[in-house]
């Protein structure tokens, strides 16, 4: 379901959006408004992400867990992807999570349901960079060595 969502209704409603606001304010004004847009955002990009890593740094000199700059730091590159696609509802969002007021709105969301199916399955990326499903039985990284029996004793 999710992906017929992405795949079908999404471009469709920013299509829609795109219609009526060239209804609104005319065709050249849009096209000019979904050039624009790529060159501030991303400015807005290397700013809030230099801003993000400086406060990772800056936690992990403290020597505190970095969770809440991490999830900021994921939520910055996400908002980053969202302006790259083309479209004001995309560009509304990832805006939005450029933002340092609305970014600590939506890291209180993500936190408040950090259980859910996607960000488990987030947190489970492997070495290879494979999504996995739970945990594994074998060593990944190939750490794990075989000693004979009088090397044990000694």
């Amino acid at each position: 379901m999710i992906w017929f969502v992405l795949l079908v209704l999404w471009p469709l409603a920013e299509l829609y959006v795109i219609i009526k606001l060239s209804e609104a304010i005319g065709f050249l004004w849009v096209i000019l408004l979904l050039i624009v847009s790529w060159p501030i955002g991303w400015r807005l990009i290397r700013h809030q992400g230099r801003s993000a890593l400086r406060r990772l740094g800056d936690a992990l000199a403290a020597g505190r867990a970095p969770a809440n700059e991490v999830l900021d730091g994921a939520l910055v590159l996400f908002g980053a992807l969202l302006l790259l696609v083309p479209g004001f509802i995309t560009d509304t969002i990832g805006l939005l999570l450029l933002l340092p007021p609305t970014r600590a709105v939506a890291r209180r969301v993500a936190a408040r349901h950090h259980r859910s199916a996607w960000l488990n399955r987030l947190a489970t990326v492997g070495a290879s960079g494979r999504w996995r499903a739970g945990p594994r039985d074998y060593d990944t990284e190939s750490t794990a060595a075989d000693i004979d029996e009088p090397q044990l004793r000694a």
